[in-house]
């Protein structure tokens, strides 16, 4: 934003003033990164004086509202129009660096998707657009400058007490169990569960270290990965990646798996697991593929979402920086590894995959020293969290079936409104939440995790999902049987076969 940045510079610029005046360095101790990026938690100095971020935008809210009553009003106006134009740029407009691969960025909502949105914005926004946004808070304009986008939540929009904090951390210390609450996490953080687990796995793996990485540059990419999840999704949203994070995390724990990873298993496992859904656009390939979306039309119809997700993540790679100091063959590696890693996730694969660890398993020929075996199992394990909430507890695992359930709906909303054919399980007047989750589980999820139980040669762990995965599809099952009166449930629950309807 123009007023925004332009006070900050000058905060900026009157700061290295001062320090080159004291014979002080400009630079981090990095050498390569500006001394005007303060690391985490530290005073930012401000008119010389060292101000906590609250304090800091406590003194720019002043100093910008003084501005604007100078200016008159009809040049606060201005300046206002002028910041709204500027927040509302969308993702299309974003520079993606000097990358050679094609980046899809915010760009990848399907057409009708997006004419629906524009006819919704025509109608209703057009008389009191202007005095919404200037009820809006400060935080929100705060939020639409790059400069702060992508720091750490501590520092910047989400300004959490004390308390919050607390719960969180001793929410991090147990996200090593199976029964981690990510919904209550992400409140907890202020809806930034997957850029503070992520910070939080990198030091327990030493990670940061390791690689030595940045990071501004890391919390920067990581800022980019979280937003470029669209929070309208139901399902595959940026909680979503976070909960897919943290069951990698368990299964890398795993005492098979967990003293034979290398640091760089690790990284590739985290960062698949974070990026496998971004910018997610809430259908599936079937959908773009009939409506002659231009991704379809891009990867010629085969593994769409993955492919994008995959190109997205390393178009961020290179737009933060985060690996730029490593040497380009390595970093080429870890962009190669990680699309391999985000492509098994396509469900249409699932044979391909499960087929293959059977023959490993049947034969016992698995050898985790070999790079590419270790490779193959990360993938397995990366699917098994993609599709591990039937293996949650009872409580956690219905909020993630009704969520994919109201996300294949909303899908099926859309083919009926534009006359086209309704793809399986989005029909919500026939396809009940049970009949779907019953038919998921057993076709999908039962197969892949009696399979990874044999390779964990039957862990505490893969113990406890299968104990849970069958009393979930019990538990389906009467509820597809027998609804309980003023259950959520009920109406979809009686499909066809059960309410006599046809």
């Amino acid at each position: 934003m123009p007023v925004l940045n332009g006070l900050w510079t000058g905060v900026r610029d009157q700061t290295l003033g001062a320090r080159e005046g004291s014979g002080s360095e400009s630079t981090s101790q990095s050498g390569s990164v500006p001394a005007w990026v303060w690391p985490l938690g530290a005073p930012v100095p401000c008119g010389g004086l060292p101000l906590e971020l609250p304090a800091l935008l406590k003194r720019i809210r002043t100093v910008w509202r003084a501005r604007l009553t100078l200016l008159g009003p009809r040049r606060a106006e201005v300046a206002l129009e002028r910041e709204d134009a500027c927040s509302c740029l969308t993702g299309d407009g974003r520079l993606r660096g000097h990358t050679v691969i094609l980046s899809e960025r915010r760009g990848s909502y399907p057409l009708i998707d997006l004419r629906l949105l524009n006819n919704t914005a025509q109608q209703g926004e057009t008389g009191s657009r202007r005095k919404l946004k200037r009820l809006l808070s400060f935080q929100r304009y705060c939020h639409a400058s790059r400069l702060l986008t992508g720091l750490s939540p501590h520092t910047s929009l989400h300004l959490l007490d004390d308390d919050y904090h607390a719960q969180a951390g001793h929410m991090l210390s147990k996200v090593g169990t199976w029964n981690f609450d990510i919904f209550l996490f992400d409140r907890l953080t202020n809806g930034n569960s997957l850029v503070t687990l992520m910070c939080h796995l990198f030091n327990v793996y030493g990670l940061i270290q390791h690689f030595q990485l940045d990071m501004v540059k890391l919390h920067r990419f990581l800022g980019m990965v979280q937003e470029d999840y669209h929070t309208q999704n139901p399902y595959h949203n940026a909680v979503h990646a976070a909960d897919v994070t943290q069951a990698m995390y368990c299964y890398l724990k795993e005492p098979k798996l967990a003293e034979l990873l290398t640091p760089l298993d690790m990284f590739l496992a985290l960062m698949a697991a974070a990026a496998h859904d971004v910018d997610h656009p809430g259908v599936n390939q079937p959908f773009l593929i009939k409506t002659k979306h231009h991704l379809a039309s891009l990867y010629q119809n085969t593994s769409v979402l993955e492919s994008h997700h995959w190109r997205s993540t390393v178009g961020m790679l290179r737009e933060s920086g985060l690996l730029s100091h490593l040497p380009p063959e390595e970093t080429q590696d870890i962009e190669h590894q990680l699309g391999s890693l985000i492509l098994a996730t396509d469900i249409s694969r699932q044979n391909e995959f499960l087929s293959r660890l059977k023959a490993h398993l049947d034969q016992q020929d698995l050898n985790l020293e070999d790079s590419q075996h270790r490779h193959f199992i990360l993938q397995i394990a990366l699917k098994c969290a993609d599709v591990c909430n039937p293996c949650r507890v009872w409580e956690l695992s219905r909020q993630w079936s009704e969520r994919v359930c109201e996300e294949f709906y909303r899908q099926g909303d859309l083919e009926r409104k534009f006359d086209l054919e309704i793809s399986p399980l989005c029909n919500q007047q026939s396809d009940s939440v049970p009949a779907i989750q019953i038919g998921f589980i057993s076709y999908i999820v039962e197969p892949l995790f009696e399979e990874w139980m044999r390779f964990t040669d039957a862990s505490d762990l893969a113990e406890s999902m299968m104990g849970h995965l069958r009393k979930n599809k019990a538990r389906w099952r009467q509820l597809r049987q027998e609804p309980q009166p003023g259950s959520p449930l009920q109406e979809e629950a009686e499909g066809p076969e059960d309410s006599g309807t046809p």
